[in-house]
């Protein structure tokens, strides 16, 4: 990838003009099926779920086959929105909407309970401006969540850049999960999924764990608890920085 499309990850037209030449699905980083286990961790399915970023993912779809009951997919491109909308029209329980992360202002301030991200804050971040814009969609996903809601984002970022980003909003608690890469080799050490790597020691801690490159993709497990979540992730990042 280019670091001129790379740039271009946060706006409308470039995805429109991807996914009019790709029209086949795709999931970024992880597919429904390595990430369930977790995700029973922390997400019901009587509950009211956001996957921002959908793209032509057949996530949502996996979702719904597993029992998940009320899926709501959002993505900037109009174009993928539509395909999606053809393609499940039949499946009440999954629902599209065009609609840009940093602006989320048609849903209803705490309207639900989980928001999923795979990738999208990963493609903000490309782009220019992308602490200003990372910081927009933070701020709508927190608004959005309920109290105890939880934002699982899926990330290549590492805690020294995550973490840092997370500390300036203090909206949370966060616990850290490790996945191995689907291109990780069965033979290099893996991680229980299910059990979250402590955060109370700063970024060294997590590369003496994991290696100074590690074959993995991060979960952050972020969850709205207002005054006890900002005190925490306070202590936490304070340790990092120290």
């Amino acid at each position: 990838m280019t670091g001129a499309a790379s740039q271009a990850y946060g706006e409308a037209w470039y995805w429109d003009e991807r996914y009019r030449k790709e029209s086949g699905p795709f999931d970024w980083y992880q597919k429904y099926p390595a990430l369930a286990p977790l995700l029973r961790l922390y997400v019901r399915p009587h509950q009211r779920l956001l996957l921002v970023g959908c793209g032509n993912s057949v996530f949502g779809e996996n979702m719904v086959h597993d029992g998940y009951q009320d899926v709501v997919n959002i993505d900037i491109s109009s174009v993928v929105i539509e395909q999606m909308k053809k393609k499940y029209h039949d499946k009440p329980q999954l629902k599209y909407t065009k609609m840009d992360v940093r602006n989320m202002s048609d849903f209803e301030s705490g309207s639900f309970d989980a928001v999923i991200d795979k990738g999208t804050l990963d493609s903000i971040m490309c782009g220019q401006n992308s602490q200003e814009h990372a910081a927009k969609m933070l701020g709508e996903v927190n608004r959005i969540l309920n109290d105890k809601g939880v934002y699982i984002m899926i990330t290549y970022g590492d805690p020294s850049y995550r973490l840092n980003l997370l500390k300036d909003l203090q909206f949370w608690t966060v616990k850290l999960h490790v996945i191995a890469d689907r291109w990780e080799r069965s033979s290099k050490k893996t991680w229980d999924l299910t059990e979250p790597l402590p955060l109370h020691d700063d970024s060294t801690s997590i590369i003496n764990l994991l290696g100074p490159k590690p074959d993995v993709h991060y979960i952050y497990v972020c969850i709205k608890d207002n005054d006890s979540a900002r005190v925490d992730l306070k202590t936490e990042v304070n340790e990092a920085d120290n």
